[in-house]
């Protein structure tokens, strides 16, 4: 049975990464310090930094007592860094964040919201706005159901989920850097545990040339292959299937893996022919890369 967490604790925990974060970290943090709903703690995990990231954390923390910071001997990388921030999280919900992106005012307190209103669910996620760099904006993005994880990671950055959540699924694997979320709702979701959408943008995500997502694109994309492979082979033969071989073979522009469209002719050739636009596309950034 999961230890409850003591007694008098805050409602949610949140935990932030944070590794050389300072170009826009006290963005980050005055966006979590401004939320309507106050009855959280934050946990700030410094990756150990070499940057002024520690200075900017120490002088939130002395600001504010809900605030506290962990730091780390060497650099763990993200999934450890998450794994080190909830081993020390008090809340009753878990989320967490980035050092360069920004929650909305009222984030947590419709997430905590909808968690009250849906006691059956035990992840609440919701849809995001996209930010392009310092100020450009780049609309919002409607993530999809936990159904269809197999094809992409369909729950996306905005997200609250039960302690027991993370405690039942062993946290984040560590040898998953750059895909750590992707493989923890993978998990959760074979699991058996219950997720409820809210259809609003709650959250902004920024892409820009040093992001995570944008520097380690390749690796993600290999990352990501390897471990949805294992779980497509283990699903029925149908149409389904063919489209998450479909997915696997057009993912990476880096790799060809004609064995997965292969594979998903031999399921259902009528999906490879339904999504041929897909495949031309993909070949066609094969090329391009090969030639840049």
């Amino acid at each position: 049975m999961d230890s409850p967490p003591p007694a008098h604790t805050p409602a949610v925990s949140v935990v932030l990464p944070v590794y050389n974060g300072e170009r826009y970290l006290r963005d980050a943090l005055d966006s979590i310090f401004a939320q309507t709903f106050t009855n959280f703690e934050l946990i700030a995990v410094d990756d150990c930094s070499t940057d002024s990231s520690p200075a900017i954390l120490a002088d939130y923390a002395a600001r504010d007592s809900r605030m506290r910071v962990v730091r780390l001997p060497e650099n763990a990388k993200l999934p450890a860094a998450l794994n080190s921030g909830f081993r020390e999280a008090r809340g009753q919900w878990f989320t967490w964040t980035s050092d360069d992106n920004l929650l909305l005012p009222e984030t947590l307190a419709e997430l905590h919201a909808a968690a009250q209103a849906n006691p059956e669910a035990d992840i609440i996620y919701a849809d995001f706005k996209l930010l392009r760099g310092d100020k450009e904006p780049g609309g919002a993005v409607a993530v999809g159901e936990p159904e269809d994880l197999i094809f992409s990671n369909t729950i996306g950055c905005c997200f609250l989920y039960r302690r027991e959540v993370d405690a039942r699924v062993g946290g984040y694997d560590e040898s998953l850097f750059g895909i750590e979320d992707y493989d923890f709702w993978l998990r959760v979701h074979s699991a058996g545990f219950a997720f409820h959408h809210i259809r609003k943008p709650l959250y902004i995500y920024r892409r820009h040339e040093q992001s995570l997502t944008d520097r380690r694109a390749r690796h993600i994309r290999e990352l990501s292959v390897k471990v949805l492979a294992p779980r497509v082979e283990e699903m029925p033969e149908d149409a389904r299937r063919a489209r998450a071989w479909l997915e696997l073979a057009t993912r990476d522009p880096y790799a060809i893996r004609l064995r997965y469209l292969w594979r998903a002719l031999c399921d259902d050739p009528t999906v490879v022919v339904r999504r041929w636009r897909k495949i031309a596309e993909w070949l066609k950034s094969v090329v391009r890369v090969r030639v840049t």
